[in-house]
């Protein structure tokens, strides 16, 4: 005969309230692979986070440990230092550096089509392109145009298709 369980099931609790063990290493490497992350960034960019002395002292470790399992270790200690750090602001900044990565690349990618459009269409594309950027020299545009137009049709390397993009780039200040 089965045994009942002395307290009504309305009053038993549903789970534990604490996360089970599995995800609790699912929480630790997610944060080791935080710290990969903030240690392969140049220290130019890793300045932009708010990181405790600790966190920065380990990550400037990490750069002269050349064994492999002392490698692993040291990232079980990053990511044990990561669950002292502000996580909510370390993911907000990697969200503005995304951001500024996209529009970055959305910005290189409107450069290259006025590039290849100007190369294609030639002295049409650059009226449209004044237009739209009156600050920029048109005889300098019409030349580094005719340039690359010429390169192209002679199946030359485009030496001046790349001197119209750097100056594109230039006069859109990107």
């Amino acid at each position: 005969m089965p045994k009942k369980n002395p307290v009504p099931a309305a009053e038993t609790p549903l789970e534990d309230e604490r996360p089970s063990k599995s995800q609790l290493k699912r929480e630790m490497h997610a944060l080791q692979e935080l710290g990969e992350t903030l240690i392969a960034m140049k220290p130019g960019e890793r300045a932009r986070f708010a990181l405790s002395d600790d966190l920065e002292h380990a990550i400037d470790e990490t750069a002269r440990i050349s064994s492999r399992e002392a490698r692993r270790r040291h990232m079980q200690y990053v990511g044990k230092l990561m669950r002292k750090e502000d996580l909510t602001a370390l993911h907000a900044e990697f969200d503005a550096i995304d951001k500024e990565r996209f529009q970055r690349d959305h910005a290189f990618h409107r450069l290259e089509k006025w590039r290849d459009r100007l190369i294609d269409e030639g002295d049409t594309a650059v009226d449209h392109y004044m237009q739209d950027h009156p600050d920029a020299d048109r005889q300098t545009l019409r030349q580094l145009v005719r340039n690359a137009r010429r390169e192209r049709d002679q199946q030359k390397p485009p030496v001046s298709a790349r001197k119209l993009f750097k100056y594109l780039r230039e006069s859109q200040n990107i």
